[in-house]
Order: C-alpha cells, then sequence, then structure tokens
C-alpha cells in the first residue's frame, strides 16, 4: 500500500475540468495542475522581484502543484455548485479534508509530515496559489475564445472582473505585461521565421 499515494496522484489525468461548459480542446486535472504551478511559481517570483517581497518560490510552486489532487477523489467540483451557499461549500471542505487525510494515510509514516505540508498554506501561500488558479481560468477562456467558442465568452468576462477585484499585485502585474502572449502563434512566441518543410 505505501505506493499507493503516488499512484492515486497519478489519476489526475482522468479528471476532466470545465464539466458544464463544451470545449473545444478537452482539459484535465493533471495539467491544470502543473500550469497552475507554473503560474503560481511565476507570481512569486514578480512579487519578489518587483514588490519586495520575501515569498518561498520552491516551496509555493510545489503546494500548487498539488493544490487541486482532493478531486482525484471528489472530481472537479463545478464552481456555481461549490459555491453555491455556506452548507455546500462546507460540505465540499470537509470532503476535501477528508481526502487528503486518506492520501496521507497511503505514505509510509516517516514521509507522512513531508506530504502533510503540500497542503498547509500560510496566508500569502494561499493568496499566489489562488491567484494562479484564477489566471489559469482567465487563460483558458481565452484560449477557448481564441478557437471560437463563444461558449466561454461570458466565462472570460467573470473571471476577468474577479481577476481586477483580487487585490494581487503580482497578478495584476501579469495581466498587465504577460497575458497577451497568451493568444499569440508559436512563431510569434519564438520570434523567429523557420523554414516550412
Amino acid at each position: 500500500m505505501d505506493g499507493d499515494f503516488y499512484a492515486l496522484m497519478f489519476r489526475m489525468k482522468y479528471i476532466g475540468r470545465w464539466g458544464l461548459m463544451r470545449l473545444l480542446r478537452q482539459e484535465n486535472l493533471s495539467e491544470h495542475s502543473l500550469e497552475c504551478a507554473i503560474l503560481a511559481h511565476g507570481l512569486a517570483v514578480i512579487g519578489n522581484k518587483c514588490f519586495g517581497k520575501n515569498y518561498n518560490i520552491e516551496k509555493i510552486a510545489l503546494k500548487a502543484m498539488y493544490h487541486d489532487a482532493p478531486e482525484i477523489i471528489t472530481g472537479d467540483m463545478p464552481t456555481p455548485v461549490k459555491y453555491f451557499d455556506k452548507s455546500t461549500k462546507s460540505a465540499y471542505k470537509a470532503v476535501e479534508e477528508h481526502a487528503i487525510e486518506r492520501f496521507i494515510s497511503l505514505l509510509p509514516e516517516d514521509f507522512r509530515n513531508e506530504y502533510t505540508a503540500l497542503f498547509e498554506y500560510t496566508e500569502d501561500e494561499k493568496k499566489i496559489i489562488k491567484a494562479a488558479d484564477k489566471l489559469c481560468a482567465y487563460i483558458k477562456c481565452l484560449e477557448e475564445t481564441d478557437l471560437g467558442n463563444r461558449e466561454f465568452v461570458p466565462a472570460l468576462a467573470s473571471t476577468k472582473s474577479i481577476i481586477e477585484k483580487f487585490q494581487c499585485e503580482e497578478l495584476d502585474y501579469f495581466m498587465e505585461y504577460y497575458v497577451s502572449s497568451f493568444t499569440k502563434a508559436l512563431d510569434e512566441l519564438q520570434n523567429q521565421n523557420y523554414d516550412k518543410k
């Protein structure tokens, strides 16, 4: 049973996201977790370099990688359902906590402290990872609308509004300077012209 934790983590790839939406490109929990970790790392770097913060960048990136792991058990609960009211939110939180306890119980006893710490957040860590999560949603909405999926037009607008109200200078900085790159074609990103063969 000592290896079950790792096998469970690898099941992230079977958990689909955006269950209520028509997607032109499917997204799974595994890719979301990596993208969220990349963005959380980036936001933490921005915080340290541009705003004089003292984030533990590596710890934030690692925790972001695991932030949605409970969804291996719960599935991706649509936001309108998860936050329907206080009782729904509270019940979902309890299920998430049970999932984390289950994960930790599958590890050898002397590993458990290391992994328990991955699911415990300081206020700064929570804010940056949540900001990265919202940024992932915005980028997904950009991707879908750029492909012509009008289903995501309202989601793009509402996610942008949430980001604007988030009060996170690192997130504002990313939106101002970097988010436009996500609509560029590969040749534009590389800023080179290659011979097409």
